[in-house]
């Protein structure tokens, strides 16, 4: 694939540098552990569903950092030594997953069911910022007629 340099879009424009960044990030590879779905539950609710087959509560971190949701896992070695691992198929390694998050998007909840980690999701926009309808006042020389008649 080939590589883009933004650089030169950096020195003639302000403003636009987390845009620049959010291109950089995406063009780089991105890693496929663990596999991940990203679904639309509502018109304004969203649920990201993570694969942690093998992971406690307590393996994984869940954290927002300003428009970013981060989510890490480390799962705890658990080793007998009354046991031999004959064949190691259930991932064990550590993770990390970044999911930038649009404004006004934020974390109401997870769980975790069946070895997947539920994320849910939901976007409130503040009520200033939402689409109002504007009267049309009728002009004032009407106005006075009306009331004359």
């Amino acid at each position: 694939m080939r590589q883009f340099d933004l650089t030169p879009l950096y020195r003639s424009t302000v403003g636009f540098d987390r845009l620049f960044s959010l291109l950089d990030a995406a063009a780089d590879t991105a890693p496929t552990y663990p596999p991940y779905n990203i679904e639309r539950t509502g018109e304004n609710t969203y649920r990201i569903s993570i694969a942690v087959a093998g992971f406690a509560e307590g393996d994984l971190n869940i954290e927002v950092k300003e428009n970013a949701l981060f989510v890490r896992g480390e799962r705890q070695a658990v080793t007998s030594p009354s046991t031999t691992v004959l064949h190691q198929g259930i991932a064990a390694r550590a993770f990390e997953r970044r999911f930038q998050l649009a404004d006004y998007v934020q974390v109401q909840g997870a769980s975790i069911e069946n070895g997947l980690l539920h994320i849910d999701l939901v976007r409130e926009i503040p009520e200033a910022l939402k689409p109002r309808r504007i009267e049309i006042a009728a002009p004032k020389a009407l106005e006075a007629t009306k009331e004359a008649a």
